[in-house]
């Protein structure tokens, strides 16, 4: 049974499924970028009450499945989400990678859908993506979303 969120007129369960990719894809999450995102990320989504269920990044995308309240829209949520990890990402690394010009990290476009009844589904695909991808760098990514 699916336990319920609220708020002061509504209870609600939206998940959803996010794809979020690099400019023009570029292979540009391993290493340190790669380790940092999940500690980027997370606390962005609690700045907007979201909660990250489960997370991967592949070296040219990021996978999460997020539960959003009804009283944000999720373009809002994610057009926030990716341009302030672009910001940080920017920040962070602009002088060590070459591929970082500017601050458009992340491309204009994303991926959503919602969950539905199959959300450890989903989950289990997000956990296997490198596996089913097969781009894995050879780093661990620890998450712990």
């Amino acid at each position: 049974m699916t336990e319920y969120k609220t708020l002061s007129h509504v209870k609600w369960d939206c998940k959803y499924h996010i794809i979020i990719v690099p400019k023009y894809r570029k292979k540009v999450l391993y290493g340190q970028v790669r380790r940092r995102v999940g500690g980027i990320l997370r606390p962005l989504a609690k700045q907007k009450e979201m909660e990250i269920l489960e997370g991967h990044a592949c070296v040219d995308h990021i996978h999460l499945v997020a539960s959003i309240p009804p009283k944000y829209s999720i373009s809002g949520v994610i057009g926030f989400l990716k341009g302030k990890s672009a910001i940080y990402l920017h920040r962070e690394f602009a002088r060590y990678y070459k591929n970082y010009h500017g601050k458009n990290f992340r491309s204009r476009g994303y991926f959503v859908t919602t969950v539905g009844l199959d959300e450890e589904t989903v989950k289990e695909y997000v956990r296997n993506q490198e596996k089913l991808d097969k781009r894995d760098d050879g780093n661990q990514l620890d998450l712990n979303w």
